[in-house]
């Protein structure tokens, strides 16, 4: 049975090659990335990577026990609450810290990731799965990829991530590519979050850009698990293979 027709214009979406207007964005994206000091790019490198090891290892992310028996509306209500209650929560503090210049915005990175890490979390237990086994984490990385990576990366991790269920996964942490995750995250953050580097305009534009980046993390975090719970109905039983955190 093929996917829904809503999941089926996602997917499409997610893998159309970009517009003309990219290159004009990205050329912005370098200048204002050479008016932001060395040690704020450094710092948010390591914070990003930081984040990356952390979230495959610790358990502190794990806030929520599964919730497997919720029809597809109560799960899409709650995981809605939960976007609602993390981008307020993401506006709030990019607009303190995007008032407070380079070095204070620069905290703002792995706060905000913090966040959406947090998030993807609770959408993962709102549709039945166990945060606390290492397939459930590499697939909720795999739904970070989606929201901030491009459209050629994208779709090599929709490929990875069909018909997750039905197949192996890496028994091994060292298995995940994190330095082109980082990598993407890195390139790929929207324009006006590099601006909330830029004294005077950060405050405003904290505020904005971390609402919008949690909003879209959230809806494609709702989509991929629909699209996992969709296929998962058509594959055999017995195929699902979870592996614990060593």
């Amino acid at each position: 049975m093929p996917l829904s027709p809503d999941l089926l214009t996602w997917r499409a979406d997610l893998t159309k090659s970009p517009g003309p207007l990219n290159g004009l964005a990205r050329a912005a994206q370098q200048r204002i990335n050479r008016l932001i000091p060395e040690k704020v790019h450094a710092a948010i490198t390591a914070a990003i990577a930081g984040m990356t090891r952390a979230m495959l290892t610790g358990a502190d992310f794990v806030t929520a026990d599964p919730q497997p028996h919720l029809t597809l509306a109560q799960r899409q209500a709650r995981a809605e609450q939960a976007i609602d209650v993390w981008r307020k929560t993401a506006a709030a503090e990019g607009g303190i810290t995007g008032a407070g210049g380079f070095l204070a915005a620069a905290a703002d990175f792995p706060l905000l990731m913090s966040f959406k890490i947090k998030l993807l979390f609770e959408i993962a237990a709102i549709f039945g799965h166990d945060g606390a086994v290492l397939s459930e984490r590499l697939f909720i990385l795999h739904v970070f990829e989606l929201a901030f990576s491009d459209a050629e990366h994208r779709a090599g991790v929709l490929a990875a991530m069909d018909d997750w269920d039905a197949k192996p996964h890496p028994r091994r942490l060292d298995d995940f590519d994190w330095r082109a995750f980082q990598q993407q995250y890195r390139d790929h953050i929207d324009l006006a979050k590099l601006a909330q580097f830029i004294p005077l305009v950060g405050a405003p534009l904290g505020a904005i850009v971390n609402w919008r980046l949690v909003e879209r993390l959230g809806h494609t975090a709702v989509m991929a698990y629909r699209m996992r719970a969709e296929q998962g109905a058509n594959a055999p039983k017995g195929t699902s293979v979870q592996n614990p955190l060593p």
